[in-house]
């Protein structure tokens, strides 16, 4: 009898994340002689949880790469890229981003890609952490003068009568002419080369076969739109899993490299010797 391998593998509650792993948590896809164990948890709990190498495979946000480099690979497939769009700076007043250096801006975690844009597109900007789904109420009360909102915010910030101060994905954009690399999944390297490939292929194989089954995924994955409309799943769905989830491409590594290295050159990342992609 062969002996099961548990490979635990963590991703978080959204509905892009939800689509990608709908098949292989449904068991349509998956992979002979190993058990996925999932867990689900926001983005900034499992960059945190990848610092001490928690899970097997697991999302990050693309800033955190550097800190977890010597323990984790990059997969080749799984990622969110903002391809002209991405975080979006909002604010209960029409500020301009020339405004934000003697404002307090909100950002959900440290180690999140937006609290790197932001810190590279507006240096002196002063910060304060919080849960991202708590950023949109603490800017409509008036707790923080702006804040970075991710996931759904982005289509939901006009009903809460919030204004676009600046979109991080288009200034990246603008300044780099590549997307935006916000999340990635990575895996462990003491998977050894094999298992590592086995399981990347599997996570390949989940992805398009959502897509193939587009309609059916989109099902499974309104339950994670927090607040969102079916159309709006829908849509959101599409923003974050595009040509770039199925395989980074040369262009997506280059947008990782040119991010994490813009970040290095501003002291905001560790230094890093090299990125590598698994599958």
């Amino acid at each position: 009898m062969t002996e099961t391998r548990k490979i635990t593998l963590a991703h978080s509650p959204d509905s892009d994340d939800a689509f990608m792993f709908w098949a292989l948590a449904m068991g349509h896809v998956g992979l002979d002689g190993v058990e996925f164990e999932h867990t689900l948890s926001d983005i900034q709990s499992l960059n945190q949880a990848s610092l001490t190498g928690r899970y097997d495979v697991t999302a990050i946000s693309v800033h955190t790469y550097p800190y977890i480099a010597n323990q984790y690979s990059f997969l080749n497939m799984g990622a969110s890229v903002g391809d002209g769009y991405g975080p979006i700076i909002v604010a209960r007043e029409d500020l301009k981003p020339a405004d934000l250096p003697d404002r307090v801006v909100a950002i959900p975690g440290s180690l999140t890609t937006a609290a790197l844009t932001l810190r590279l597109a507006i240096p002196d900007v002063r910060t304060q952490q919080m849960a991202f789904d708590q950023i949109q109420d603490a800017v409509g009360s008036g707790d923080v003068d702006a804040g970075v909102i991710i996931h759904e915010g982005q289509i939901t910030y006009k009903r809460d009568n919030l204004f676009n101060v600046m979109d991080l994905g288009v200034w990246w954009q603008e300044k780099t002419g590549l997307p935006l690399p916000l999340g990635a999944n990575v895996i462990k390297r003491d998977l050894g080369a094999d298992l590592m490939k086995d399981v990347a292929g599997a996570i390949a194989r989940s992805i398009k076969y959502g897509m193939e089954h587009r309609e059916e995924a989109i099902r499974y994955a309104k339950d994670f739109g927090r607040n969102l409309e079916p159309a709006e799943v829908d849509r959101f769905v599409a923003m974050y899993v595009n040509d770039y989830t199925i395989d980074w491409g040369e262009k997506g590594r280059r947008a990782v490299e040119e991010l994490l290295t813009q970040g290095m050159e501003a002291g905001i990342v560790p230094a890093f010797e090299n990125i590598d992609f698994a599958g």
